[in-house]
């Protein structure tokens, strides 16, 4: 039997033009414009069947599709335009900046989604509580004997949007350089971009809620996740441009002369979109974390948002006697290291997944609504204890602190900085061959230094137990039924620790253990000629 392939043939076409005016001496202009076309072949796949069934869009309305039709060709203009402004005509203080559309480098993967999840290649089973298919080694025993070409009985659907856009993206910024006093260059720099086509998924299988919870928490519920029964998701590719980010930085930089140099630099961005797409179409939607309703999850904060960064940098070189040269270097950073979202294990809202519904933030202890439990092997939490130890880590935690009486934010909570230093020595010995500088240097470098010296420095931190899938910490577990009498939600409080050793979570950040948080030494020769 042949192994089933997703064929996706693209042609991809670009032109640029560029000019650059030159105002006055003083004042010089660049206008660009850059034209994309990519167009796709037919080599979808057509499942009939699907092609006859209604689904949902995320305002409602009823929609179908065509399971073999891959996004039309569209043209993407991107212009742009730059500037840099010499303001004294002593190049003592420089303005620069642009504005201008980019076009993003085409993720296929995202379109060869929809040609191999349509039903014909291959098909899908979700089969739950039930032995109906054991493990057997032999992957070929579960597959069909006979191959008709017919669609499956049921499927997942990775669909695109016909008039789907390349990603492309409104960039803006604007920056100064400075000579100020004693030879120092200071620079500060605005830098803002928003989505043109920017990119969201819907399952369009997914029909409206059939209910919500009661209380404070009134998300909406799904008893039945499923327009039609056999199609597990019809997750489709389609265009928004909501997404946008932001950043702002400074620096001062001192070369003070006989092989001296020193740098400070600051920066701080923020970025939101609606989703951080994946490679897998149904992944990206079920993992996408959201307070209510999937197919219009709202923005949120991105996992590639940069958050603060500050470093300092020190160099010294110094040549001697005509054959080499020593050069010791320093450098020193902070940076926030990620950012992560408070979920519920488990799938509360019943849409079908189980780590995508963000955690209500209570006021106080009258809004929790906690359910008894008892560990395996281990002590019994009645709904108090964890009421009064969700109550006390909520005070304790930075980001549920700030927040309460919200549902918390995809990517709201920032991991604590963290702060480490690099010290480089090397040396190098130099002369010349045939009017050519030949050298050999041996180089040193003690990566995370402080660590060298005292073992808590350059640690970082994570939430206890560590992240899961798109930086998701399940600090609640849904309840067992989901909601209690009064339809209100109910969930226990996570644990940590086995059997009888097991207690209700305390604090929100333990030290990570990663090869980043020691110290190491690297040691390097190389040669170099020219």
């Amino acid at each position: 039997m042949e192994k089933p392939i997703q064929p996706l043939k693209v042609f991809y076409a670009g032109l640029y033009a560029q000019d650059e005016w030159e105002v006055n001496k003083a004042l010089r202009v660049t206008i660009g414009l850059r034209v994309d076309v990519p167009w796709f072949g037919k080599t979808g796949y057509d499942n009939v069947d699907a092609d006859k069934l209604t689904f949902r869009d995320e305002d409602g309305k009823s929609v179908q599709y065509k399971t073999d039709k891959l996004p039309d060709a569209n043209l993407l203009w991107s212009p742009r335009l730059g500037f840099n402004w010499d303001v004294t005509g002593n190049r003592s203080t420089q303005v620069r900046g642009g504005t201008g559309i980019f076009t993003g480098r085409p993720a296929y993967v995202w379109i060869s989604n929809q040609i191999g999840n349509t039903g014909v290649l291959t098909g899908f089973e979700q089969l739950d509580n039930t032995r109906a298919r054991p493990f057997h080694p032999d992957p070929n025993h579960y597959k069909p004997a006979t191959v008709t070409g017919a669609p499956a009985a049921s499927y997942e659907l990775a669909l695109t949007n016909p008039d789907f856009k390349f990603p492309q993206l409104w960039r803006s910024n604007i920056a100064v350089d400075h000579r100020l006093p004693f030879g120092v260059v200071g620079t500060a720099e605005f830098l803002y971009n928003r989505d043109v086509n920017g990119i969201y998924y819907i399952n369009a299988n997914l029909p409206a809620p059939q209910s919500s919870f009661s209380g404070v928490d009134n998300r909406p519920r799904w008893t039945s996740n499923r327009i039609n029964s056999n199609v597990a998701n019809a997750i489709v590719l389609k265009n928004q441009n909501v997404g946008k980010s932001w950043s702002i930085s400074a620096s001062l930089e001192k070369p003070f002369g006989e092989g001296w140099f020193a740098k400070v630099a600051y920066n701080y961005g923020k970025s939101k979109n609606t989703v951080d797409p994946g490679s897998i179409a149904s992944g990206s939607w079920f993992n996408n974390q959201h307070p209510g309703d999937p197919n219009n999850p709202g923005v949120g904060i991105s996992l590639n948002t940069p958050g603060h960064r500050i470093f300092a940098t020190a160099s010294y070189r110094k040549e001697y006697f005509k054959f080499g040269a020593t050069t010791i270097s320093l450098f020193w950073e902070g940076v926030t290291i990620g950012n992560y979202s408070y979920t519920f294990s488990g799938d509360l809202n019943g849409d079908g997944g189980t780590s995508n519904d963000l955690i209500y933030i209570p006021r106080d202890k009258s809004e929790m609504n906690f359910q008894q439990f008892t560990v395996s092997g281990g002590p019994t939490f009645t709904p108090q204890q964890q009421a009064d130890a969700f109550e006390a880590y909520i005070q304790q935690d930075p980001y549920l602190s700030k927040h309460r009486g919200e549902y918390a934010q995809r990517g709201g909570a920032l991991l604590p900085m963290v702060f480490r230093a690099d010290l480089s020595v090397v040396q190098e010995v130099f002369t010349d061959l045939l009017g050519k500088r030949n050298s050999l240097q041996f180089r040193v470098d003690f990566l995370n230094v402080g660590n060298l010296i005292n073992k808590n420095w350059g640690v970082g931190q994570r939430p206890v137990g560590g992240l899961g899938v798109n930086n998701s910490y399940s600090i609640l577990t849904v309840g067992s039924p989901v909601a209690d009498a009064q339809g209100r939600a109910q969930y226990r409080l996570r644990t940590v620790g086995t059997g009888a050793a097991a207690k209700l979570i305390d604090r929100t950040f333990e030290p990570t253990a990663g090869l980043s948080d020691v110290f190491s030494i690297q040691l390097a020769v190389r040669y170099s000629f020219n």
